[in-house]
């Protein structure tokens, strides 16, 4: 396998738990109901913390960032598949194993982009590695993305 692009984000947890707590805002339509979950859990968990699901919530969010960050290096010199408000969040969705360790799950509009933009035919055919790590007020992630 080759390293086609590698993908970084940095994410203000004060400032994403502000967006996030807005009326009206659409910043918790990008989570699918399993990161809310997630988050929450997390949270739950780390009893005692009140702004743990945020946090938690912020580095799933960077992860995101950090995959289209990724398979946008993957493009370099071609015009991006699709607009940033075009992607569909919900469908790059952050799973978590039984130890926590993060993986990135491509479904819908955004499987498909990515399918006819890197001349994949199965999600088995790339590999994605992702890490997140949140400390202090800043929550960060690192997607590696392999052909």
């Amino acid at each position: 396998m080759a390293i086609l692009g590698v993908g970084t984000d940095v994410v203000d947890v004060p400032s994403f738990t502000e967006q996030l707590e807005l009326p009206g805002s659409r910043l918790r339509e990008v989570f699918t109901a399993r990161e809310r979950r997630r988050a929450a859990q997390r949270a739950a968990d780390l009893e005692g913390e009140a702004d743990a699901s945020p946090r938690h919530l912020a580095a799933i969010w960077a992860l995101k960032e950090a995959f289209i960050k990724a398979w946008s290096g993957a493009l370099v010199g071609v015009a991006p598949p699709l607009a940033r408000d075009e992607v569909s969040w919900p469908d790059i969705e952050v799973r978590h194993d039984a130890w926590g360790r993060p993986s990135i799950s491509l479904r819908g509009k955004v499987w498909e982009w990515v399918r006819n933009s890197l001349g994949v035919s199965s999600p088995d055919d790339l590999s994605l590695h992702a890490s997140a790590s949140h400390d202090g007020d800043i929550a960060c992630a690192l997607v590696v993305l392999e052909k």
